[in-house]
């Protein structure tokens, strides 16, 4: 007999297209591999019913999202309070069975007295406060910065229900030395991801690559800082891809020669301008969460060029090339650029990506702890 467990989604987890959404939808498919019954709930903003979901779980239910300036007036997080329904408590009573709630997003009812009996499971995908904090230091526009400042200061607050929690699965080492020592659980199940196997190919490519959403403040800072600084050093082709790029990138690309810029591709085209891309550059400046992007690049591209931030205590970090300065990052990128993958450098992404990384072993971790 399957067990069955109640899946809480801050968004419809398809198409899984950005972030956290895609952990999300790859755990739910390898979880119903893995003989789990998923009645799953999901948030919805923009987003359509899927035949996919249908197909992969047990049931589906969808909740509209209760967006609105009012929610900004509350104690709680905009992005808790918003995610709100009582038809959502009155469904996850139909069932005693234990609720895997996605973020703390979807933590509304965490501590509900109706859900005392239910074992409770949270996935963070990243310590909240810390990451909106940076989203604050990110952004230009001061009324973004006040928000992101004022709803860092409440997910602070309201991360203290994590109490209420039968375990945390965190996605970074580094996650999970935060709530181990803040909430004495913690366990490490790094993000599920599209991939089953390293596709690295040999073989030069001819441009370098740097892949996103490109409409997040933390991206466009990092653009910024590659199209300021590192590509008035080096003329060497570089494509910039990703979600909803903004007007200022596409009228500042359209005036260096060597700079391109493919706005909204499909997965398709994305996992192909990855594979054949000579590097992969992917700099961050906000150290955290576990960026699915450098997954992305390290099972399918050759050469990953990135800085500290972006690999901190992921694991990952021997298998890229770092830099964190300017002088330093464009040797790396000119020597790069003109060296082929080696044999070596694809069996150590092999040893460490198709293990730890493992969909399916992961899957059953999740599988025990409920």
């Amino acid at each position: 007999m399957n067990k069955k467990l109640h899946v809480v989604s801050f968004n419809v987890p398809d198409p899984p297209n950005y972030g956290g959404i895609i952990d999300v939808y790859y755990k739910l498919k390898y979880l119903a591999q893995a003989d789990i019954d998923i009645i799953l709930h999901c948030f919805h903003y923009g987003r359509q019913a899927s035949a996919d979901l249908e197909k992969i779980c047990h049931q589906v239910y969808y909740y509209k999202r209760k967006q609105g300036p009012i929610n900004l007036l509350s104690t709680l997080p905009y992005i808790v309070k918003t995610r709100r329904s009582k038809t959502l408590l009155e469904n996850l009573q139909n069932e005693i069975v234990p609720i895997l709630f996605e973020g703390l997003h979807s933590c509304y009812y965490l501590d509900h007295p109706l859900l005392g009996a239910y074992p409770k499971v949270v996935r963070t995908h990243n310590v909240e406060h810390h990451y909106y904090q940076y989203l604050s230091s990110s952004e230009q526009n001061l009324f973004k910065q006040a928000y992101f400042k004022l709803e860092a200061f409440k997910l602070r607050c309201f991360e203290k229900k994590l109490k209420h929690a039968s375990a945390i699965l965190s996605i970074s080492p580094d996650d999970t030395r935060y709530f181990k020592n803040n909430y004495r659980m913690g366990d490490y199940i790094p993000a599920f991801h599209p991939f089953d196997q390293v596709k690295a190919s040999w073989g030069f490519g001819e441009y370098i690559l740097y892949h996103g959403n490109l409409g997040v403040a933390e991206n466009q800072k990092a653009i910024g800082y590659l199209l300021d600084r590192i590509f008035t050093e080096i003329t060497l082709p570089l494509i910039i891809a990703g979600k909803n790029p903004p007007d200022w990138l596409t009228k500042k690309a359209a005036d260096i020669p060597h700079v391109s810029v493919i706005g909204n591709p499909d997965t398709d085209v994305m996992d192909h301008l990855i594979r054949n891309a000579q590097i992969n550059l992917i700099p961050s400046f906000q150290p955290t969460g576990l960026k699915l992007k450098l997954l992305a690049s390290l099972f399918l591209g050759r050469h990953c060029v990135t800085n500290s931030p972006m690999v901190l205590n992921s694991g990952l970090s021997h298998l890229c090339y770092i830099a964190d300065n300017i002088a330093d990052l464009v040797k790396i990128i000119q020597q790069k650029f003109e060296e082929e993958i080696t044999n070596e450098e694809i069996n150590q992404r092999k040893e460490i990506l198709e293990t730890q990384f493992s969909n399916e072993q992961n899957a059953q971790k999740i599988y025990d702890l409920i």
